[in-house]
């Protein structure tokens, strides 16, 4: 059963994660010959500020 995560500074919107979802279950069953029903996707949405990048948080301006 393949669960797939996916981590994201900032927000989707539904269509955004529906999409995306579509398209990885799709690649999924073409590539790895796996159910549609079997794969699992799920968003996982977190503040800019609490990501950081090269010791930079990113939200914080340059």
């Amino acid at each position: 059963m393949p669960y797939v995560s996916i981590r994201i500074a900032g927000t989707l919107t539904r269509a955004q994660k529906k999409k995306i979802a579509e398209e990885i279950t799709e690649t999924l069953e073409r590539v790895a010959h796996k159910p549609r029903s079997y794969t699992y996707v799920a968003f996982d949405e977190l503040p800019a500020e609490n990501w950081a990048v090269g010791g930079k948080l990113l939200d914080e301006e340059d």
